[in-house]
């Protein structure tokens, strides 16, 4: 099993933002808590694919060449 630090880093960051913006009143929580709801779900998402040796997909990645 691997650990990407790269994304739990950028999964983190993104969490700890939102959730500050939240408290201190600056994002509705009809806005915040989606966007909380999809970092928590791929990260388990993505965690789990890791566990059962499936292709894990990445955060950022490069556009497809048409």
């Amino acid at each position: 099993m691997t650990f990407n630090p790269s994304k739990a880093l950028i999964a983190l960051v993104g969490l700890v933002c939102i959730t500050i913006l939240l408290s201190v009143g600056k994002l509705e929580t009809s806005e915040g808590v989606p966007i909380l709801t999809m970092i928590i779900g791929y990260s388990i998402g993505n965690g789990m694919a890791a566990l059962t040796n499936k292709e894990v997909q990445p955060i950022i990645r490069k556009k497809d060449s048409k």
